[in-house]
């Protein structure tokens, strides 16, 4: 589980670095909180952040279920794919909107594979 642990912190702070560099981008297009809107390059820097978290709600529960239940080495792999795919979505997502669907894919569904395995592994263990 050490492994998930490193992989969990290491996820957060890519999620902190995202946050700090949104707050860089307000001053930078001189959007002052709490306003989210005003510059369409803030805007992706404030999507990147929130679409983040969106999924980090997926993945953290998704990762230590499927450690638990499953194997946390293969966990481990699929969160560092994870973390590699979330700064592929904010460099694409940054440069033009339509080029996040690779970073997205490539953290969305190991989220979810992560989720789906955990429970799998967890109903096994019922039965």
């Amino acid at each position: 589980m050490e492994l998930v642990a490193i992989v969990i912190a290491v996820a957060l702070i890519e999620y902190a670095v995202f946050c700090f560099l949104v707050g860089k981008a307000r001053g930078t297009y001189g959007i002052s909180a709490p306003a989210t809107t005003g510059d369409p390059v803030f805007e992706r820097y404030y999507r990147v952040q929130q679409n983040s978290v969106e999924v980090l709600v997926i993945f953290i529960p998704g990762i230590v279920l499927f450690a638990q239940y499953v194997r946390p080495d293969i966990a481990a792999g699929v969160g560092v794919v994870f973390i590699i795919a979330r700064a592929l979505y904010f460099k694409g997502y940054i440069s033009d909107p339509k080029a996040r669907g690779l970073g997205f894919a490539l953290s969305f569904l190991p989220a979810l594979a992560l989720v789906f395995g955990g429970l799998i592994g967890a109903a096994m263990d019922l039965v």
